[in-house]
């Protein structure tokens, strides 16, 4: 999702998630309190329940295709419920920290928006355990989610105990190389023939960097993050990669010691003037054909057409050189806050943002793709050619799930994970000891 993502900020916080959750004792005990204390009957009543008269939302949507595709869907929104005010509680800065930070406190001092925008997996993990959301596993069966939302996504939103907290809006797509066709052609490279693995990618950056072009550009911690992510992910394989959020794959082992070598390698080809940078600025100096390469999320593909720029002509996209038949997968979702006092609202979006209408009008401008898997070839057709080449990835590559956009990890893994990044790009830490940081913050929520 952009915009994906940590998940896509420059100071990382709060809003954690996964699979293991608080006890159902202590959940129903806070439950039971938001239903005696008048908090919106959400639990007492069910799921939704109560007042639609309003939904108050928190997004980060504020800016650029993100609000643009926010727009598109407030309109579905009010076609489909006419009777609801949307209430937009959108916050900028950051691409989602100064959102998630003013959340954290409205959470804990009892005051929640009736939803808020989180993304899918383990980002939400420290607000469930907190008793801050509502389980709606039951919307999913009455808005028939469970067969219009392929099986494999349905599985990475559900708890231990099968429950789930979030309805997604979207899919994204992590592992992406978007590249100058005017730089790599001045460089003798072949814009239709990326490098297959990591190797040779790095072989092709030399060629960049002699004919006077910055060969990668990195942002601030989060996208180096991101980066990270699809090393890894090249070098260990999916499975491996898999294995590194279960204790299958040892991080201080030989893969990933391997993989961080590429990592710094790739970070010593980087502008290092865009390291206080987001992902927009780190993006530029490609679209403006003065570096070669830079690794985003698919919320890119907005920028580049909105810069009335064409693929093929002027910017080409692959899969990071070792990761081709593997989708590196993060989604933005929705939630229902225990105590909404307009849980009926809340019920109101959710089935908005997940109906065909509402995703076709969101994820066309956003430059995501619906998580429905129910399209027709009518619909489909709406689509950017980005965006259809994306969807049947996702129907057929193998899925794997995001470390910095939530996914993969609760948020106190992946925020030290960027702490240590950020300290390694401005070499305050040496190889081995961004290592062993990495495996100290995965152990931290193992």
């Amino acid at each position: 999702m952009r915009n994906p993502v940590i998940s896509r900020r420059q100071a990382l916080v709060g809003l954690s998630a996964t699979a293991v959750m608080a006890t159902l004792a202590a959940c129903g005990s806070k439950k039971e309190a938001a239903s005696a204390d008048g908090g919106g009957g959400t639990s007492a009543q069910g799921a939704g329940e109560g007042d639609a008269s309003k939904v108050d939302v928190v997004t980060w949507w504020s800016a650029g295709s993100e609000k643009a595709g926010l727009d598109a869907l407030t309109k579905v929104f009010a076609e489909q419920f006419p009777e609801t005010t949307f209430e937009n509680k959108a916050v900028s800065g950051g691409a989602g920290s100064q959102a998630k930070q003013k959340l954290a406190t409205d959470l804990a001092s009892k005051n929640p928006p009736d939803t808020y925008q989180a993304h899918a997996g383990a980002e939400i993990k420290d607000d469930i355990d907190a008793g801050y959301l509502v389980d709606i596993s039951d919307l999913y069966e009455e808005f028939g989610l469970t067969s219009a939302f392929p099986e494999t996504l349905v599985d990475r939103l559900k708890d231990s105990e099968g429950k789930i907290y979030s309805v997604p809006s979207n899919i994204h797509r992590a592992n992406v190389v978007w590249a100058s066709v005017s730089v790599l052609k001045a460089a003798g490279l072949d814009p239709a023939a990326p490098a297959k693995d990591l190797d040779g990618w790095l072989a092709d950056m030399e060629k960049v960097k002699a004919a006077g072009y910055t060969p990668i550009t990195m942002g601030q911690a989060w996208t180096q993050l991101q980066l990270l992510e699809t090393v890894l992910l090249a070098d260990l394989g999916a499975e491996k990669y898999n294995g590194l959020f279960d204790g299958k794959t040892d991080w201080m082992g030989a893969d990933v010691t391997k993989a961080l070598g590429h990592y710094e390698k790739l970070v010593a080809l980087t502008d290092t003037s865009l390291y206080t940078e987001d992902w927009e600025p780190a993006m530029k100096p490609v679209m403006d054909n003065k570096a070669a390469y830079n690794v985003m999320g698919d919320w890119a593909v907005a920028a580049f057409d909105g810069a009335n720029l064409k693929a093929g002509t002027d910017y080409v996209y692959f899969p990071v050189p070792g990761t081709d038949g593997v989708f590196d997968f993060l989604a933005d979702g929705f939630t229902l806050t225990e105590g909404a006092k307009h849980p009926g609202g809340a019920k109101n979006w959710l089935k908005c943002i997940s109906s065909k209408e509402g995703q076709i009008a969101f994820n066309t401008v956003k430059g995501s793709i619906p998580a429905r898997k129910d399209l027709t070839d009518e619909e489909k057709a709406k689509f950017s050619e980005y965006q259809q080449s994306a969807m049947e990835s996702f129907g057929k590559d193998t899925i794997v799930s995001s470390i910095a956009h939530g996914a993969a990890l609760p948020a106190k893994a992946s925020n030290s994970m960027s702490e240590a990044l950020n300290k390694f790009a401005q070499k305050a830490s040496t190889l081995e000891d961004l290592q062993k940081e990495l495996s100290d913050a995965y152990k931290s929520v193992a």
